[in-house]
């Protein structure tokens, strides 16, 4: 069989998870064509609810619905639960490199001593047992960390970033699967992207902190000025930023992880803000649970702080990557161009979810074409790999 038979092209890699294998009876039409083909004439004609929105905020409540069924579907399809587990695994693996890495670059403006402070602040909305956890790593990066400088700490720095690239390479890859993408950067690329994206949440982290401080610093001076009525309000303010500063983290892993054209801030935004709004309801509600109903300390002895902390981690990817099939499905809800860049017609965006026109089809439909992209994908894959060593000689 012919590679185009396969729904397989040698151009634009992502082309080849919009085409579908055409080895449907003839007359099952809406599985046997491609993007840019006769799909589009009848989405025109058969539009989904929402699906000429131009901003989520434009979605109607049937469209919100639509989106929230793929969802539950989804969830399974793509084993959101196992992605969470291997995403949180990688964490586990980088949180001391990330937390190294804060702690060096602010300990070039600042005192080490006051991130001290400011991160057991921070870490009281996560588990006491995880907290102790994370304590404790801070604590050895501090003490082994205290006496280095110039070239000696931009050579532990560097390492410490290596080292916490192994959670943005965990979340790129569930990512990838999430918006039906098959990785074809090369391996420098690749490191390169989750050096970036490791060192923009270590910035983040820094703004959280110093942002933490002034508004400590705030709330303190206001009450003694102006009351204690104050105090409430800055606390409300440093909430606000809390989430706000998440959500735009968030929407950075989303924009840049998966391979594919980064879609646009705005369509971007519902993710971030469940993720974040998840990922807080998950972090208080786990220190509930573990505090007054679950006895972790029976059941697992000196590994309970350890498995609680793999436990949290696990279910904050979990909501993070909620919010990522949150706005993958609400791509797959409209027609327009969700992408970066001028306007671009369907199958030539650079962006599976973008390139489709999907929201109009029945949930057996729609899944019987998710398979054979996913086929597809598969088959694309193990080919280039059968081809790679050819091409090499």
């Amino acid at each position: 069989m012919r590679d185009t038979e396969l729904g397989i092209h040698q151009g634009n890699p992502h082309l080849a998870s919009n085409t579908v294998i055409h080895e449907q009876p003839a007359g099952d039409d809406e599985f046997s064509h491609t993007a840019g083909g006769p799909l589009e004439a009848d989405a025109s004609t058969n539009l989904a609810p929402g699906a000429t929105a131009n901003s989520p905020m434009d979605l109607p409540k049937a469209g919100w619905i639509a989106i929230l069924k793929r969802m539950y579907t989804m969830w399974g399809f793509h084993n959101l639960g196992l992605l969470g587990a291997g995403v949180a695994f990688f964490t586990f693996l980088a949180i001391t490199p990330l937390i190294g890495a804060t702690v060096m670059i602010y300990g070039l403006i600042g005192d080490v001593e006051t991130v001290q402070r400011q991160m057991e602040a921070i870490i009281q909305v996560v588990p006491a047992d995880a907290a102790r956890l994370i304590q404790e790593q801070l604590l050895g990066v501090v003490t082994a960390n205290s006496g280095v400088t110039g070239f000696a700490l931009a050579v532990a720095l560097f390492f410490a970033i290596y080292g916490g690239m192994r959670a943005a390479n965990g979340m790129i890859g569930a990512l990838n699967i999430i918006n039906e993408e098959h990785e074809t950067r090369g391996i420098v690329t690749m490191t390169l992207r989750a050096a970036v994206l490791t060192v923009a949440a270590v910035f983040i982290a820094l703004t959280g902190l110093v942002s933490g401080g002034v508004f400590a610093w705030l709330q303190t001076q206001t009450a003694v000025l102006l009351g204690p009525g104050t105090e409430f309000l800055f606390k409300l303010l440093a909430w606000i930023a809390s989430i706000l500063l998440g959500s735009t983290g968030f929407a950075l892993i989303m924009r840049y992880g998966p391979d594919r054209r980064p879609a646009k801030w705005r369509w971007l935004a519902p993710g971030a803000l469940l993720a974040t709004l998840l990922w807080l309801v998950i972090s208080f509600g786990f220190s509930f649970y573990v505090a007054t109903v679950s006895d972790y300390n029976a059941t697992y002895g000196s590994l309970s702080a350890v498995v609680v902390f793999l436990m949290w981690l696990f279910l904050s990817a979990y909501g993070i990557l909620a919010g990522a099939l949150l706005n993958a499905e609400i791509e797959r809800q409209v027609i327009c161009d969700t992408t970066c860049g001028p306007e671009r017609p369907l199958g030539e965006r650079g962006a599976v979810l973008a390139d489709l026109s999907e929201g109009n089809l029945t949930m057996e439909q729609w899944l019987r074409k998710t398979e054979r992209r996913a086929i597809s994908r598969h088959m694309k894959k193990s080919r280039i790999k059968r081809d790679s060593p050819a091409t090499s000689d």
